[in-house]
């Protein structure tokens, strides 16, 4: 996979800090048209970036939602894919926790659980750091991401937690059209996660 430009998901957490006002879902307007285009569904905010290298066009799409963990610390949800990647339903986007919070635990193979009270998935999640800051990645299994991102369509809010360290409970809200919105621009089906 591609990764999506370090610099641009710092960035992006930025940009997903305007979901938290709950706008509604609106297209921004783009004074330029080198610029990603942006989104708003609720508390989910999309970014589709393109890369044009003059031999082909690959594009970069990410969804996002802010939150606040429980002991106040900022933190983004993010899916990312790249027309350049394996899509659905061959593989889903990359999902990633970012949160200023040293203390939840780091390294490979994290034993992580994301739901609701009345739906649990399992997965492994890997430590790293995106602009000094402090992030999570699901291991990106086509099985589990599936399982994941059904979740995310069907809870209020996605309980997660790291080993048994409760990392936040994320708003929801927005995401089943924010998740569409990223298969019109990649061109990937939606079918089986957000029908």
């Amino acid at each position: 996979m591609r990764i999506f430009h370090l610099a641009a998901l710092a960035l992006f957490g930025s940009l997903a800090g305007f979901a938290v006002s709950g706008a509604v879902a609106q297209e921004k307007a783009q004074p330029d048209s080198n610029l990603p285009a942006t989104n708003t569904f609720g508390r989910w905010t999309t970014i589709i970036d393109t890369l044009d290298t003059g031999q082909d066009a690959h594009k970069t799409c990410a969804a996002s939602a802010a939150f606040v963990d429980g002991i106040g610390n900022a933190g983004t949800l993010t899916l990312s894919i790249s027309t350049g990647d394996a899509l659905p339903p061959d593989a889903y986007p990359a999902i990633m926790i970012a949160v200023d919070n040293k203390d939840l635990p780091t390294g490979k193979d994290i034993a992580a659980t994301f739901g609701d009270p009345g739906i649990k998935v399992s997965a492994k999640v890997y430590s790293n750091a995106v602009g000094g800051r402090p992030s999570w990645t699901v291991d990106n299994q086509a099985k589990t991401s599936l399982a994941l991102l059904r979740a995310m369509r069907k809870v209020t809010s996605l309980d997660v937690v790291f080993g048994k360290q409760t990392v936040a409970s994320i708003p929801m809200d927005g995401f089943t059209k924010a998740y569409r919105n990223l298969g019109t621009s990649c061109g990937f089906p939606t079918k089986d996660v957000a029908p």
